[in-house]
Protein backbone atom coordinates (compact mmCIF):
# COMPACT_ATOMS: atom_id res chain seq x y z
CA UNK A 1 0.00 0.00 0.00
CA UNK A 2 1.63 3.42 -1.14
CA UNK A 3 1.90 5.82 1.57
CA UNK A 4 0.63 9.44 0.47
CA UNK A 5 2.29 12.04 1.53
CA UNK A 6 -0.32 14.64 0.41
CA UNK A 7 -3.90 12.94 0.83
CA UNK A 8 -7.06 15.25 0.34
CA UNK A 9 -10.19 13.96 0.53
CA UNK A 10 -13.69 16.03 -1.02
CA UNK A 11 -11.59 19.49 -1.19
CA UNK A 12 -13.97 21.84 -1.99
CA UNK A 13 -13.22 25.91 -2.43
CA UNK A 14 -15.12 28.66 -4.36
CA UNK A 15 -14.00 32.53 -4.46
CA UNK A 16 -17.35 33.15 -4.98
CA UNK A 17 -20.99 31.81 -4.42
CA UNK A 18 -21.79 31.40 -8.36
CA UNK A 19 -18.74 28.93 -9.25
CA UNK A 20 -16.79 26.19 -7.66
CA UNK A 21 -13.07 26.75 -8.49
CA UNK A 22 -12.14 23.31 -6.40
CA UNK A 23 -14.60 20.64 -6.85
CA UNK A 24 -14.42 17.19 -4.69
CA UNK A 25 -10.82 17.41 -5.53
CA UNK A 26 -9.01 14.11 -4.43
CA UNK A 27 -4.95 14.39 -4.46
CA UNK A 28 -3.12 11.57 -3.41
CA UNK A 29 1.06 12.40 -3.67
CA UNK A 30 3.38 8.81 -2.97
CA UNK A 31 5.82 8.99 -0.56
CA UNK A 32 9.50 9.49 -2.84
CA UNK A 33 7.42 10.45 -6.03
CA UNK A 34 7.99 13.53 -8.30
CA UNK A 35 3.80 14.50 -9.12
CA UNK A 36 2.91 16.57 -11.96
CA UNK A 37 -0.20 18.46 -11.39
CA UNK A 38 -1.04 19.13 -14.69
CA UNK A 39 -4.09 21.66 -16.22
CA UNK A 40 -4.84 24.92 -18.46
CA UNK A 41 -4.14 27.63 -16.89
CA UNK A 42 -7.36 29.03 -14.89
CA UNK A 43 -7.94 24.86 -13.98
CA UNK A 44 -7.42 25.00 -10.20
CA UNK A 45 -3.79 24.35 -9.49
CA UNK A 46 -2.31 27.33 -7.87
CA UNK A 47 -5.78 27.06 -5.51
CA UNK A 48 -5.14 23.65 -4.49
CA UNK A 49 -1.27 24.45 -3.51
CA UNK A 50 -2.81 27.13 -1.49
CA UNK A 51 -5.25 24.98 0.41
CA UNK A 52 -2.34 22.59 0.96
CA UNK A 53 -0.18 25.54 2.48
CA UNK A 54 -3.04 26.91 4.96
CA UNK A 55 -2.73 30.23 2.34
CA UNK A 56 -6.57 29.51 1.45
CA UNK A 57 -8.90 28.46 3.60
CA UNK A 58 -11.02 25.43 2.15
CA UNK A 59 -14.74 25.55 1.97
CA UNK A 60 -14.85 21.83 3.07
CA UNK A 61 -13.15 18.57 3.03
CA UNK A 62 -9.54 17.79 4.41
CA UNK A 63 -6.08 18.20 4.18
CA UNK A 64 -3.83 15.84 4.95
CA UNK A 65 0.00 16.00 5.00
CA UNK A 66 2.67 13.28 6.38
CA UNK A 67 -0.36 11.18 7.52
CA UNK A 68 -1.52 14.17 9.97
CA UNK A 69 -4.91 16.37 9.19
CA UNK A 70 -3.50 19.61 8.64
CA UNK A 71 -5.68 22.75 10.83
CA UNK A 72 -4.84 25.64 12.73
CA UNK A 73 -3.20 23.63 15.59
CA UNK A 74 -0.92 21.67 13.49
CA UNK A 75 -0.16 23.82 10.65
CA UNK A 76 3.22 25.35 11.89
CA UNK A 77 4.63 21.94 12.72
CA UNK A 78 3.48 20.21 9.37
CA UNK A 79 5.03 23.39 6.90
CA UNK A 80 8.69 22.75 9.03
CA UNK A 81 8.38 19.62 6.40
CA UNK A 82 7.42 21.85 3.61
CA UNK A 83 9.70 23.73 0.81
CA UNK A 84 7.66 26.00 -1.13
CA UNK A 85 8.35 27.55 -4.80
CA UNK A 86 5.35 29.76 -5.43
CA UNK A 87 5.70 31.40 -8.84
CA UNK A 88 9.12 34.01 -8.66
CA UNK A 89 11.06 33.86 -5.51
CA UNK A 90 10.92 36.93 -3.43
CA UNK A 91 14.67 38.14 -3.43
CA UNK A 92 16.51 41.36 -2.62
CA UNK A 93 18.26 42.14 -5.74
CA UNK A 94 20.89 44.36 -4.05
CA UNK A 95 22.22 41.46 -1.75
CA UNK A 96 24.00 38.40 -3.13
CA UNK A 97 22.62 34.96 -2.30
CA UNK A 98 24.19 34.22 0.85
CA UNK A 99 22.89 37.32 2.07
CA UNK A 100 19.45 36.33 0.79
CA UNK A 101 19.84 32.92 2.06
CA UNK A 102 21.00 34.15 5.77
CA UNK A 103 17.74 36.37 5.84
CA UNK A 104 15.45 33.29 4.69
CA UNK A 105 17.30 31.32 7.51
CA UNK A 106 16.30 33.81 10.16
CA UNK A 107 12.85 33.46 9.24
CA UNK A 108 13.60 29.28 10.58
CA UNK A 109 14.18 28.13 13.11
CA UNK A 110 17.80 26.09 13.71
CA UNK A 111 19.24 26.94 10.31
CA UNK A 112 23.17 26.86 10.26
CA UNK A 113 25.88 28.60 8.00
CA UNK A 114 27.07 25.29 6.47
CA UNK A 115 23.72 24.56 5.16
CA UNK A 116 23.53 27.66 3.35
CA UNK A 117 26.69 26.14 1.51
CA UNK A 118 24.86 22.69 1.25
CA UNK A 119 22.04 24.01 -0.49
CA UNK A 120 24.08 26.55 -2.58
CA UNK A 121 26.13 23.45 -3.44
CA UNK A 122 22.89 21.46 -4.44
CA UNK A 123 21.07 23.80 -6.78
CA UNK A 124 24.61 24.56 -8.32
CA UNK A 125 25.35 28.19 -7.30
CA UNK A 126 28.42 27.39 -5.58
CA UNK A 127 30.57 30.12 -8.07
CA UNK A 128 27.96 32.82 -7.39
CA UNK A 129 27.55 32.95 -4.37
CA UNK A 130 28.92 36.01 -3.55
CA UNK A 131 27.24 37.55 -6.86
CA UNK A 132 24.66 40.57 -6.62
CA UNK A 133 21.11 38.86 -7.25
CA UNK A 134 20.61 41.65 -10.23
CA UNK A 135 22.90 39.80 -12.25
CA UNK A 136 21.38 37.02 -11.80
CA UNK A 137 19.66 35.10 -14.99
CA UNK A 138 16.05 34.14 -14.34
CA UNK A 139 16.78 30.47 -13.81
CA UNK A 140 19.75 31.64 -11.60
CA UNK A 141 16.83 33.38 -9.87
CA UNK A 142 14.39 29.75 -9.68
CA UNK A 143 17.15 27.93 -7.98
CA UNK A 144 18.29 30.59 -5.69
CA UNK A 145 14.44 30.46 -4.94
CA UNK A 146 14.70 26.46 -4.76
CA UNK A 147 17.89 27.08 -2.68
CA UNK A 148 15.76 28.82 0.05
CA UNK A 149 12.93 26.64 0.12
CA UNK A 150 15.61 23.75 0.57
CA UNK A 151 17.08 25.75 4.13
CA UNK A 152 14.90 23.63 6.36
CA UNK A 153 15.80 20.06 4.47
CA UNK A 154 12.10 19.43 3.59
CA UNK A 155 10.57 15.98 3.10
CA UNK A 156 8.29 17.68 0.35
CA UNK A 157 9.08 20.39 -1.86
CA UNK A 158 6.29 22.13 -3.69
CA UNK A 159 7.03 24.04 -7.02
CA UNK A 160 4.41 25.80 -8.76
CA UNK A 161 5.17 26.15 -12.72
CA UNK A 162 9.21 26.47 -11.35
CA UNK A 163 10.12 26.45 -15.72
CA UNK A 164 7.82 29.04 -16.29
CA UNK A 165 9.34 32.49 -18.36
CA UNK A 166 13.14 30.36 -18.47
CA UNK A 167 14.92 29.79 -21.77
CA UNK A 168 15.81 26.42 -22.80
CA UNK A 169 18.86 26.37 -20.82
CA UNK A 170 17.49 27.36 -17.39
CA UNK A 171 14.28 24.70 -18.03
CA UNK A 172 17.01 22.21 -18.37
CA UNK A 173 18.63 23.12 -15.46
CA UNK A 174 15.59 23.08 -13.50
CA UNK A 175 14.50 19.92 -14.72
CA UNK A 176 17.67 17.96 -13.84
CA UNK A 177 17.83 19.41 -10.40
CA UNK A 178 14.29 18.22 -9.37
CA UNK A 179 15.33 14.77 -10.47
CA UNK A 180 18.62 15.23 -8.50
CA UNK A 181 16.90 16.36 -5.15
CA UNK A 182 14.08 13.22 -5.56
CA UNK A 183 17.11 10.46 -6.13
CA UNK A 184 19.77 11.63 -4.03
CA UNK A 185 17.44 13.01 -1.47
CA UNK A 186 14.46 11.19 -1.54
CA UNK A 187 12.60 14.10 -1.47
CA UNK A 188 8.89 14.04 -2.95
CA UNK A 189 8.29 16.78 -5.36
CA UNK A 190 5.16 18.21 -6.35
CA UNK A 191 5.04 20.20 -9.51
CA UNK A 192 2.76 22.29 -10.68
CA UNK A 193 2.46 23.15 -14.27
CA UNK A 194 0.82 23.49 -17.60
CA UNK A 195 3.25 21.99 -20.04
CA UNK A 196 2.90 18.81 -20.75
CA UNK A 197 6.19 17.92 -22.04
CA UNK A 198 7.98 19.14 -18.87
CA UNK A 199 5.61 16.52 -16.55
CA UNK A 200 6.66 13.67 -19.14
CA UNK A 201 9.94 14.38 -19.02
CA UNK A 202 10.55 15.10 -14.87
CA UNK A 203 7.77 13.18 -13.23
CA UNK A 204 6.72 9.85 -11.85
CA UNK A 205 3.17 10.09 -11.14
CA UNK A 206 0.65 12.58 -13.02
CA UNK A 207 -2.95 14.29 -11.85
CA UNK A 208 -4.95 16.24 -14.55
CA UNK A 209 -6.92 19.16 -13.42
CA UNK A 210 -9.89 20.89 -15.37
CA UNK A 211 -12.31 23.03 -13.74
CA UNK A 212 -11.19 22.05 -10.47
CA UNK A 213 -12.21 18.76 -11.16
CA UNK A 214 -9.84 15.98 -10.85
CA UNK A 215 -9.83 14.09 -14.36
CA UNK A 216 -6.94 12.13 -14.03
CA UNK A 217 -4.81 10.03 -11.47
CA UNK A 218 -1.86 7.77 -12.05
CA UNK A 219 1.63 6.92 -13.13
CA UNK A 220 2.88 8.77 -16.01
CA UNK A 221 3.56 5.58 -17.20
CA UNK A 222 -0.33 4.13 -17.07
CA UNK A 223 -1.37 7.35 -18.45
CA UNK A 224 1.02 6.84 -21.23
CA UNK A 225 -0.16 3.16 -21.74
CA UNK A 226 -3.91 4.42 -21.58
CA UNK A 227 -3.46 5.85 -24.90
CA UNK A 228 -2.98 2.75 -26.61
CA UNK A 229 0.06 1.65 -28.56
CA UNK A 230 -0.67 2.88 -32.10
CA UNK A 231 1.75 5.50 -33.71
CA UNK A 232 0.58 8.37 -35.20
CA UNK A 233 2.64 10.48 -37.60
CA UNK A 234 3.00 13.28 -40.28
CA UNK A 235 5.18 13.18 -44.14
CA UNK A 236 5.96 16.16 -45.85
CA UNK A 237 6.29 14.82 -49.21
CA UNK A 238 6.45 16.66 -52.30
CA UNK A 239 3.55 15.25 -54.23
CA UNK A 240 1.30 14.92 -51.02
CA UNK A 241 -2.30 13.73 -53.64
CA UNK A 242 -0.22 11.02 -54.97
CA UNK A 243 1.22 9.59 -51.66
CA UNK A 244 -2.16 9.65 -49.75
CA UNK A 245 -3.54 7.68 -53.30
CA UNK A 246 -0.73 5.05 -52.74
CA UNK A 247 -1.16 5.13 -48.63
CA UNK A 248 -5.01 4.57 -48.73
CA UNK A 249 -4.59 1.81 -52.02
CA UNK A 250 -2.11 -0.10 -48.60
CA UNK A 251 -5.53 -0.72 -47.38
CA UNK A 252 -4.44 2.28 -44.88
CA UNK A 253 -7.95 3.76 -43.43
CA UNK A 254 -6.24 6.26 -41.05
CA UNK A 255 -4.49 8.60 -43.61
CA UNK A 256 -5.29 11.33 -44.06
CA UNK A 257 -4.15 15.03 -45.90
CA UNK A 258 -3.22 18.57 -44.19
CA UNK A 259 -1.17 20.77 -46.35
CA UNK A 260 1.71 18.98 -47.91
CA UNK A 261 1.45 16.43 -44.89
CA UNK A 262 0.28 13.32 -44.99
CA UNK A 263 -0.98 12.17 -41.76
CA UNK A 264 -0.85 8.38 -40.96
CA UNK A 265 -1.66 6.16 -37.73
CA UNK A 266 0.35 2.59 -37.57
CA UNK A 267 0.65 -0.17 -35.32
CA UNK A 268 4.38 0.31 -34.55
CA UNK A 269 7.56 1.43 -35.66
CA UNK A 270 8.54 -1.24 -38.26
CA UNK A 271 5.56 -0.17 -40.01
CA UNK A 272 6.52 3.34 -40.35
CA UNK A 273 9.94 2.12 -42.01
CA UNK A 274 7.66 0.46 -44.83
CA UNK A 275 5.42 3.16 -45.51
CA UNK A 276 8.57 5.14 -46.58
CA UNK A 277 9.93 2.47 -48.73
CA UNK A 278 6.53 2.36 -50.57
CA UNK A 279 6.50 6.07 -50.87
CA UNK A 280 9.93 6.23 -52.17
CA UNK A 281 9.46 3.09 -54.61
CA UNK A 282 6.89 5.32 -56.36
CA UNK A 283 9.24 8.21 -56.43
CA UNK A 284 7.52 10.61 -54.23
CA UNK A 285 10.53 12.44 -52.30
CA UNK A 286 10.15 12.54 -48.82
CA UNK A 287 11.20 15.55 -46.79
CA UNK A 288 10.80 14.99 -43.15
CA UNK A 289 8.78 12.46 -40.84
CA UNK A 290 7.41 13.39 -37.46
CA UNK A 291 6.38 11.32 -34.79
CA UNK A 292 3.57 13.41 -33.05
CA UNK A 293 3.29 12.77 -28.99
CA UNK A 294 0.10 10.69 -28.25
CA UNK A 295 0.11 11.61 -24.46
CA UNK A 296 -0.51 15.43 -25.52
CA UNK A 297 -3.54 14.17 -27.65
CA UNK A 298 -4.97 12.66 -24.91
CA UNK A 299 -4.22 15.63 -22.02
CA UNK A 300 -5.96 18.03 -24.31
CA UNK A 301 -8.62 15.32 -25.09
CA UNK A 302 -9.01 15.51 -21.07
CA UNK A 303 -8.85 18.99 -20.65
CA UNK A 304 -10.90 20.48 -23.75
CA UNK A 305 -14.57 20.51 -23.83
Amino acid sequence: MNQFIVDTKNLNFSYNRTKKDIENLELKVPKGSIYGFLGPNGSGKSTTIRLMLGLLKKRSGTVVLFGEIFNSKSRLKILDRVGALIENPSLYDHLTAVENLRIAANYRQNISFSRIDEVLEIVNLKHANNKKIKEYSLGMKQRLGLAISLLSNPELIILDEPTNGLDPKGIIEMRTLIKDLNKKYGTTIFISSHLLSEIERTCTHVGIIRDGKMLYQDTVASLKESKGTNIKFDIEVDKSIEALSVLKNLKMKNASLLDNFVQIEVKNKEEITEVIDVLRAKKINIYQVTIKNNLEELFLSLTEN
